[in-house]
């Protein structure tokens, strides 16, 4: 169990040590005698828990932040003004990272099981459901933005009533993609490196009635997520680009 870690409290350590100058950094330092040993074991075991999932987090948002910032570029900067061989290729790729997104939302399984292997309620409380909380928003929010700027490229050319449609077959792709993800581990690139892999794969495993019971459940929750989302999201936006808001800014400014 996590709060079992071994801490060796430093009023022990420094009661052991010869005498130093004083100086500012061991006055410092030994005024650390002075905190409980209960409280000096908990924030350890909190530190060691925060850290435990850091890596994959931050690498896993890194991954869900490059289609929404593609979105930016093929939706609504200079590149959609044209569909040419350079817009299809960001499309392309915008589609290829577009299930990092919600595969945040998968990620949950690694705060199961970090419980089930033992930590007291306070880690679990205050330490890993924030920090998943804020993690796996953070993706599915990325996912939600590049959807909306989608969308409004969908009606900017002509295409509005499409947008429904659109929504619900990403959703379905994406699910696709998670699958890819996270049983058989690919990742976005190997479509390049490894893509005979992929095709083996989608041929033998992907439509057998585990993986499609599977696959439905994550659409299901994707859809059920992506849409309240959405209409807060957009609501927000409104608000912030709203005339009366810009007013009361400059008024506070």
């Amino acid at each position: 169990m996590v709060t079992n870690f071994c801490f060796i409290h430093p009023a022990f350590v420094f009661q052991s040590m010869p005498v130093l100058p004083s100086l500012p950094v061991f006055q410092f330092i030994s005024a650390f005698q002075f905190i409980p040993l209960e409280i000096t074991n908990w924030v350890t075991s909190a530190y060691i828990a925060f850290n435990r999932s850091l890596g994959f987090m931050i690498w896993n948002t890194f991954l869900a932040i490059i289609p929404w910032a593609i979105s930016l570029w093929i939706f609504r900067g200079r590149g959609s003004g044209v569909r040419n061989i350079g817009w299809w290729l960001g499309f392309a790729i915008f589609m290829a990272f577009l299930p990092n997104a919600p595969y945040v939302l998968t990620d949950i399984i690694h705060l199961v099981k970090f419980i089930r292997q033992g930590a007291s309620m306070w880690t679990i409380v205050f330490i890993w459901m924030p920090q998943f909380f804020m993690f796996m928003l953070i993706g599915t929010e990325a996912y939600v933005l590049s959807l909306i700027n989608m969308g409004k490229y969908l009606r900017k050319q002509g295409y509005a009533r499409w947008t429904n449609a659109m929504e619900l077959s990403v959703h379905a792709l994406c699910v696709f993609g998670i699958y890819l993800g996270r049983v058989p581990r690919f990742n976005s690139w190997d479509l390049i490196t490894h893509p005979m892999s992929i095709a083996n794969f989608i041929a033998t495993e992907m439509f057998r009635s585990q993986a499609l019971t599977m696959m439905g459940v994550v659409f299901c929750v994707i859809a059920l997520i992506y849409w309240p989302l959405k209409h807060l999201t957009l609501a927000v936006m409104l608000y912030w680009q709203s005339p009366e808001h810009r007013r009361a800014l400059k008024q506070n400014l």
